[in-house]
């Protein structure tokens, strides 16, 4: 075949596949586009002959995507939150090694849990915890305390008041129903979770739907990564953030895809995240995430008033276990939305009725109202798994929904059975 040929050759594979040419880097991101575009623009003056192409998909869709495209036809770099997703690619051989990008200033661990992968297939290039964003001006129109704890946000005073995205879609939602489930113990980890589910204003189908929410007042309360609610904060909006104590620190990492079709200039992208001027990027405050790098790196430009992660990793309560989240992220994002999701309203009209019953009884106290109540309270926040170790295929899916809502309903009917004793 002529050059001229071979050169049309590629062209055709390129347009096909939707890549560009040879000096292009393909990344394949979970992450926001204030993030991504403060890399793309800061590593194009860096390097002015690579420009990069960002994909954005979620966790689960960007690992689909890279099992289906053929070898030498793959984007050059996966750049998600979830660790669990980097175990997925390193079992399946989607991943290759570059020893060369390694920071050696990067401690080995965050807490107890490794920042790099110890087979060097992968990189810990930030760090994140879970916890709670609030609005500040809408707290104070609503006379509502300023909430500390995932426990808090169970009361009654909170029941409309609070959004979470599904962990289904979310990456980070998931890392964060996982760390309370890892944190509290499944049973009574699910019963706070729906405790909490019950007071849900939305669940979103968007991670970024949450933080915009509360940044513009729609909520007054999400369940976030903490870089949304500090980028807010950063940003000049009424918002803040909090680690609850039940919490977990886990790295965000980046990965050389194998059979990556421009290896070479992703290397160079993987360098540059992890080099000094590549982790202060993390600082701006449309980005606000945590550094690999501890803060006592010599010349690191640290904001005076952020976040020291690493003291945040001491005190958490939770040492996030990865491969049992992986090995469990089936079950919990089907019982999550079979449970919450898909069944809100009925929960939250169960959960409206269980606080209306408490009110009244705690000031009319009544036997047979608070039996029904407690009746209620079990039907209503209890899993529908009660082992965390159960495999469940699809089919079962629909059985799960089945119950969950008539288990609304009933608690429901009982909560307003008390109501009605106490009066």
């Amino acid at each position: 075949m002529s050059a001229r040929l071979h050169a049309l050759a590629a062209a055709a594979i390129a347009t096909a596949t939707g890549f560009a040419h040879s000096g292009t880097v393909t990344i394949v991101t979970s992450f926001p586009k204030e993030l991504t575009d403060t890399y793309r623009k800061a590593f194009e003056a860096r390097h002015p002959g690579i420009q990069l192409e960002i994909l954005s998909k979620n966790t689960k869709a960007g690992i689909a995507y890279l099992r289906e495209t053929p070898v030498g036809q793959r984007p050059d770099v996966f750049w998600v939150s979830d660790p669990g997703a980097f175990e997925v690619l390193g079992r399946e051989r989607l991943l290759q090694k570059v020893p060369e990008a390694r920071n050696p200033l990067v401690p080995a661990k965050i807490g107890n849990h490794p920042v790099n992968d110890p087979d060097g297939l992968y990189f810990g290039q930030a760090l994140s915890g879970y916890g709670i964003m609030t609005n500040k001006r809408y707290l104070q129109t609503h006379k509502l305390p300023t909430p500390k704890q995932w426990a808090d946000l169970a009361r009654p005073a909170y029941h409309g008041h609070v959004a979470i995205s599904a962990p289904s879609r979310s990456g980070t939602t998931h890392l964060t129903v996982e760390t309370i489930l890892q944190g509290e113990g499944w049973d009574k980890g699910w019963r706070q979770l729906l405790q909490i589910g019950g007071n849900l204003a939305a669940v979103t189908d968007r991670s970024t739907s949450v933080p915009e929410g509360v940044n513009s007042g729609q909520y007054g309360i999400g369940i976030v990564v903490d870089f949304f609610g500090l980028a807010g904060r950063y940003s000049g909006f009424p918002v803040d953030f909090v680690y609850p104590s039940v919490t977990a620190v886990v790295p965000a990492s980046i990965g050389l895809v194998a059979g990556a079709r421009n290896a070479d200039e992703g290397k160079k992208f993987i360098a540059y995240t992890l080099s000094q001027e590549g982790q202060e990027l993390l600082f701006d405050p449309k980005v606000s995430r945590m550094p690999v790098l501890p803060y006592s790196v010599a010349g690191l430009k640290v904001p005076a008033d952020f976040p020291n992660i690493y003291k945040v990793a001491r005190q958490a309560k939770v040492q996030f276990n990865a491969e049992l989240s992986e090995a469990r992220y089936p079950l919990v994002t089907a019982l999550f939305d079979q449970m919450i999701t898909l069944r809100l309203k009925d929960l939250q009209a169960a959960t409206l009725a269980i606080h209306e019953a408490e009110t009244k009884l705690a000031s009319r106290p009544h036997a047979r109202g608070t039996e029904l109540l407690h009746q209620a309270r079990h039907l209503a926040y209890t899993p529908l798994v009660g082992d965390a170790t159960v495999k469940h295929s699809p089919g079962v899916e629909e059985a799960w929904g089945a119950k969950a809502r008539a288990n609304y309903a009933r608690a429901e009917e009982l909560a307003k059975e008390a109501l009605a004793l106490a009066r």
